[in-house]
């Protein structure tokens, strides 16, 4: 860890010469609207990550989105390439500098932690990307979904066209993670019921919340889908529910308080 006296200067650790080109993140800019909204901070989600980043007084909050997971009682730079995403940090959030992972803006070794929620599988080149994460931090935070949960998924019933996303076809697990760092922990993180996060598996006990337009288009699969799609699902899904088909599936999770869906907690490097 840095000294307490160490002094982040956004300035003099970018790199002159950085470029970066954002057309693979183009998509991005429709898909990020309304996120403040419907993707807001969960506590407990919050807490895991926070004991994660540990004593890190310097962190970089990769693909930071609206700033949801930004660590207290550090120093942190977010980095995000939707400008979309960008204008609606709010005010107290964290300095955001806009660029990509893979092509990181910074000097070797310049924070003592990288972390990042929910955006490997946007990113274009993963392997790229966590090796800039190792090049910048001693320590290396990653909060994903391992896609073998896939299956488990309800959703799935309803959407089965979300599987042949970009996005999701494939996306990165724990096999890639630990070709490419130095992992040390992985903690499975249950969702709970009442998740204040609107990602995709958070309302796994509240089924009606997948027929609110604004709740699906804070999901990067629901908004990368066809409206075709979305509406062929969203109509099965409301008939299964006003029958009690759902239920008679699906209801014993509404009395759960937790799920283990597939979110895991990586934690790589120096701990």
């Amino acid at each position: 860890m840095k000294s307490p006296s160490f002094r982040f200067s956004l300035r003099s650790s970018l790199r002159s010469s950085f470029r970066f080109s954002l057309r693979p993140y183009e998509r991005y800019e429709r898909i990020g609207r309304g996120y403040a909204e419907q993707r807001r901070t969960d506590p407990r989600i919050a807490s895991a990550i926070r004991g994660a980043i540990g004593d890190a007084a310097t962190v970089l909050d990769i693909g930071s989105g609206t700033g949801n997971y930004e660590p207290v009682g550090c120093q942190v730079i977010a980095l995000e390439p939707s400008a979309t995403m960008i204008e609606q940090r709010p005010p107290t959030g964290a300095p955001c500098v806009r660029g990509i992972a893979e092509q990181l803006p910074f000097a070797n070794a310049s924070f003592d932690a990288t972390l990042t929620v929910l955006s490997v599988h946007h990113w274009n080149d993963p392997a790229a990307g966590l090796a800039e994460m190792v090049r910048v931090s001693e320590r290396q935070v990653v909060f994903y979904f391992e896609s073998a949960f896939t299956d488990e998924a309800w959703i799935m019933e309803y959407w089965p066209e979300i599987v042949g996303l970009p996005t999701e076809r494939d996306p990165p697990g724990e096999a890639l993670f630990r070709q490419h760092l130095d992992v040390r922990e992985i903690i499975a993180i249950p969702v709970p019921r009442d998740c204040s996060d609107g990602f995709a598996g958070a309302y796994w006990a509240r089924p009606e919340c997948y027929l609110d337009g604004s709740v699906r288009r804070a999901m990067s699969c629901f908004a990368q889908l066809g409206r075709g799609a979305v509406e062929r699902g969203s109509d099965r899904l409301r008939r299964d529910l006003r029958s009690g088909a759902w239920d008679a599936r699906h209801g014993y999770l509404r009395d759960l308080t937790e799920r283990d869906l597939g979110y895991r907690l990586l934690v790589a490097g120096r701990r």
